[in-house]
């Protein structure tokens, strides 16, 4: 049984979603109200350097890569950082995890190390009455998140956790071979 939609919950992409924009996929809804909904996927990282997308953000050479946030604005970047909200002067999104509104104050700030920061190439996005369609239909398992699933698991096994998570029905599927285009 799905929770209720809301800003703050993970989708998981069910073994029916063929869309290879969401196949095997969680994303973190950071907007949901009735204009739509707007998340990132946190399983896919890139082969893409941070420092070859934000320059001159020092703290963050230390980063391995940016992630694919998903197939809406490639040319843009989403960084969510975990912290006090004024650091980031951004909007919660679940526990003390923000979405940055301002990545020149995240620039100056000493108290967000790389560890607390993570860069989303693109978006997913839903226009009102689409995600819910989805839902419906069984695209998408809705649950709870847990701040420490954004930053603190490999990425790679955060959708086959998600599936032994969602109980015994859906744990068979975690042992799916990956989507070859997330390697």
């Amino acid at each position: 049984m799905n929770e209720p939609i809301q800003k703050g919950q993970l989708l998981v992409a069910m073994p029916g979603l063929s869309d290879p924009n969401f196949f095997q996929t969680v994303v973190l809804l950071c907007s949901y109200g009735t204009e739509g909904a707007l998340g990132v996927i946190l399983n896919r990282p890139t082969e893409i350097a941070v420092s070859a997308l934000i320059h001159d953000f020092h703290r963050l050479v230390g980063m391995d890569r940016i992630y694919e946030g998903g197939p809406v604005a490639k040319n843009g970047v989403l960084v969510l950082c975990r912290g006090e909200e004024a650091v980031a002067e951004g909007s919660s999104i679940v526990g003390n995890i923000f979405l940055a509104k301002d990545i020149e104050s995240l620039k100056r700030t000493d108290t967000v190390t790389p560890a607390d920061i993570r860069c989303y190439m693109g978006y997913a996005g839903w226009v009102a009455g689409q995600l819910e369609a989805e839902v419906q239909a069984g695209a998408w398992k809705t649950v709870s998140a847990d701040p420490m699933l954004v930053f603190d698991i490999d990425p790679f096994l955060l959708w086959p956790q998600m599936m032994r998570r969602l109980g015994p029905a859906c744990a068979f599927y975690a042992t799916m071979p990956p989507n070859p285009s997330m390697n």
